[in-house]
């Protein structure tokens, strides 16, 4: 599900984004994107508003149908930079790594994989499973700390939940509510996943800037309604959030402490100049040791070079 990128998204690097609105949410539609041959709905990045935090790229998959037929299969793709967040509602994939990773993964379950200096991987769909698919990936920008460190990979099984009143809530990165995930954070980090039933009042920390991505249902924040679709901003300087909805809704929330470093983005590539780019691109194509080797029988996607 991950990538790519183009300048359809947001330009490869670009100007500070626009102030947030009077009521202190701003909606950005995504834009309908293919990923091989998955119809996603791409809410990060987008022009006006290129990263959350250091969360810098969402694909919102599904809900789809998946048969023996109409699979999700993304053959073996390079990154470097930042973390992939993989989030099911629904479906089973399996992941392959240059790592050596092979790791299924169900709904509650959560990959995330660290390119570094570079990492190759493949997602395929299982031969047992036929049904609905619906799910997320994310992108996380490493900072310059550790985004030339060795890749790595994990998974999360078990994560921490949070009862609130009138919603439930699980802890994918970082620290929600007293509860924290184990799962890998370079910078300042949240991300939880919530299951709304009635109006909630969710704490989140002042210092983080954060956006809502609804997954299935409405979510009404601060008079502002939010469907599947849209990325809703919400900024910084905020103790708590007051949700509501007319039914049963489910929604994502990121954040995190602003992003310091500017970052370049441009296919499956996250660095700091279009000649990284350039030259990580090339180096995929010419099958370099940087990013290894994947196993899987499905064709290695070759990257454009940028100009």
């Amino acid at each position: 599900m991950s990538g790519p990128v183009t300048t359809a998204d947001a330009p490869a690097s670009g100007a500070a984004a626009p102030p947030v609105g009077a009521n202190g949410v701003e909606i950005i539609p995504g834009r309908e994107a293919m990923v091989g041959a998955v119809p996603v709905r791409r809410v990060l990045p987008r022009r006006p508003r290129r990263t959350v935090g250091a969360w810098c790229f969402a694909d919102h998959m599904g809900p789809m149908s998946v048969t023996q037929d109409n699979g999700v299969d993304i053959g073996p793709h390079p990154h470097t930079g930042l973390h992939t967040v993989t989030w099911l509602i629904a479906g089973e994939l399996l992941h392959h790594d240059s790592l050596g990773s092979e790791q299924l993964i169900r709904p509650g379950q959560l990959n995330l994989m660290t390119a570094g200096q570079g990492v190759a991987h493949a997602e395929e769909a299982t031969p047992q499973y036929e049904g609905e698919m619906h799910g997320v990936q994310f992108w996380v920008a490493q900072p310059d700390a550790t985004r030339h460190g060795p890749a790595s990979f994990e998974h999360h099984a078990d994560l921490p939940q949070v009862e609130l009143p009138g919603a439930d809530a699980r802890v994918l990165v970082g620290e929600f509510a007293g509860a924290a995930s184990a799962a890998r954070a370079d910078t300042p980090l949240v991300g939880v996943d919530l299951r709304l039933r009635a109006a909630t009042t969710v704490p989140v920390q002042r210092r983080f800037e954060h956006a809502l991505i609804v997954l299935a249902g409405a979510v009404i924040v601060d008079g502002t309604r939010v469907t599947p679709g849209a990325l809703a901003y919400l900024g910084i300087d905020r103790d708590e959030l007051s949700l509501s909805t007319d039914g049963p809704a489910r929604a994502l929330l990121i954040g995190g402490e602003p992003f310091p470093e500017p970052i370049v983005m441009a296919w499956n590539f996250v660095g700091r100049s279009r000649d990284e780019l350039a030259t990580a691109a090339r180096q995929w194509n010419d099958e370099d040791e940087r990013f290894g080797r994947v196993r899987s029988a499905l064709a290695r996607i070759p990257a454009p070079v940028p100009a």
